[in-house]
């Protein structure tokens, strides 16, 4: 398992932890950067970060699971990923996925991971049960980095990772995205991309979060009611 840190937050709270991943080959790329702000922002809150870089604790691509998953049903591909789902994963109370734009797509080792899920959410794997129940209902956020500046140009990336939360039944909150190239360009990004991230991971477990279908209960406000103030008396 390649951890990059684990740090706890500011007060020691609640034993929370949220797990942050990164896919850039760059340890020092610009998705990381903004990973490592976020992570930043989680600590501020009172929460345990974990900086985890997929491209070394995943090293092998899915396989037929016919073929190679153990007489007991365990996945048959010997590297970290098991000890990723069971030790990092499910116990964390929220995942951030870093990633730098790739053909318009996540980079390789974050969609790896995704199709990796499959082994442990199929039926054909003994446990899969108690591993979809516990990875519903935490909360996601992603983080990506581009060269390119059009607004469109990482809808894929977003649409996926939604349509992923929403099929593990968890809570897709937040997005932000950062501009650079070379190593350390987000950092001249002048919309923030940094300071951005680290507040996503400083409100990850309390920003508001709406995701509605026809069934749902919708309030008539999404925000509080402002206070209703008298206005002075007018003297005649």
């Amino acid at each position: 398992m390649f951890v990059l840190h684990t740090a706890r937050g500011l007060d020691h709270a609640a034993d929370m932890t949220v797990l942050v991943m990164t896919a850039s080959p760059r340890r020092d790329g610009n998705s990381t950067l903004m990973a490592q702000a976020c992570a930043y922002g989680i600590r501020e809150s009172g929460t345990t970060a974990t900086l985890l870089s997929l491209p070394e604790a995943v090293t092998g691509f899915l396989r037929d699971c016919r073929i190679c998953r153990q007489p007991d049903g365990d996945c048959g591909i010997a590297d970290g990923y098991a000890k990723l789902l069971q030790e990092e994963l499910i116990p964390a109370e929220a995942i951030v996925y870093a990633t730098p734009l790739y053909w318009y797509g996540m980079a390789a080792s974050l969609k790896n991971f995704f199709d990796r899920l499959f082994c442990y959410t199929a039926a054909s794997y003994p446990d899969s049960e108690r591993v979809v129940d516990a990875l519903a209902g935490k909360r996601i956020a992603l983080l990506i980095s581009s060269e390119e500046t059009f607004p469109a140009a990482t809808n894929a990336v977003v649409s996926q990772v939604h349509e992923a939360s929403r099929y593990l039944r968890q809570h897709f909150v937040g997005v932000e995205r950062g501009i650079g190239n070379r190593r350390g360009d987000v950092e001249l990004d002048p919309d923030d991309p940094l300071g951005r991230a680290r507040r996503l991971g400083s409100e990850l477990l309390t920003r508001h979060h709406s995701d509605y279908t026809a069934a749902s209960t919708r309030p008539g406000s999404v925000w509080a009611a402002p206070k209703q103030h008298n206005s002075p008396s007018q003297d005649t």
